[in-house]
């Protein structure tokens, strides 16, 4: 297909850090804007946030207690990318660090600093670890997944009160979300990475993730 009607999608992420990101959404049929701090383009028909560094706390009322050093640069980028892309009304996907963009911009806040005991399943900064996550009844992840499934994770911190709007529709071993939805509009995101369990980077010990990037896709062409 032309590069000329595929769907154009905004990625924000870690300068020289997009490559898996971008990947993904070319394989799923998007063409991938990409950009450190970009500002808002609406001519594109999706927005994807990508994984990355801790938030200022002060972005969601608190002092430091875990966190590390933020890149406040980007956190005015993508609060402003996230605010733009809602108000036109068009599809977002969060990635990690995005999915917690995406929960602070909506009013709710973090766990800063992941206990002792979530380590094990949920690495740190550089390597993944793979653990099971358990999706909710009625979800689309229990329709592609089942109700238990393997994802991989790497962050340190997490979900804590939800956002205006959203919905949990899985869950860690001890109870923080892996994935939310916003009930009337086109944003969902996951705490994992499913830019390294598709296409090019498919593994045995999770569950693929191409079909989120498809779903993504087909809400940026709706």
């Amino acid at each position: 297909m032309s590069d000329l009607i595929l769907p154009r999608i905004q990625v924000s992420g870690d300068a020289g850090r997009m490559e898996n990101y971008e990947a993904a959404v070319r394989c799923a049929g998007g063409l991938p804007v990409c950009g450190y701090a970009p500002a808002p383009d609406l001519s594109c028909a999706g927005l994807l946030l990508c994984g990355g560094g801790d938030m200022e706390p002060a972005c969601y009322g608190q002092e430091s207690r875990g966190s590390q050093p933020p890149d406040p640069v980007r956190d005015r980028a993508e609060l402003a990318l996230f605010d733009a892309f809602l108000r036109a009304g068009k599809p977002i996907l969060g990635i990690c660090r995005g999915m917690q963009v995406i929960n602070v911009a909506l009013g709710g806040s973090l766990i800063q600093d992941l206990p002792p005991e979530s380590r094990p399943f949920h690495g740190g900064a550089d390597h993944d670890l793979v653990h099971p996550i358990r999706s909710s009844e009625r979800s689309f992840l229990r329709q592609l997944y089942g109700p238990v499934f393997p994802v991989n994770s790497s962050h340190h911190q997490a979900v804590d009160r939800l956002g205006r709007g959203l919905e949990a529709i899985a869950w860690a071993e001890i109870g923080f979300p892996e994935a939310i939805i916003h009930r009337s509009l086109p944003i969902f995101a996951v705490q994992f990475h499913p830019e390294r369990m598709s296409f090019g980077h498919r593994r045995e010990d999770t569950v693929d993730g191409a079909p989120l990037f498809h779903r993504f896709l087909v809400l940026c062409r709706d």
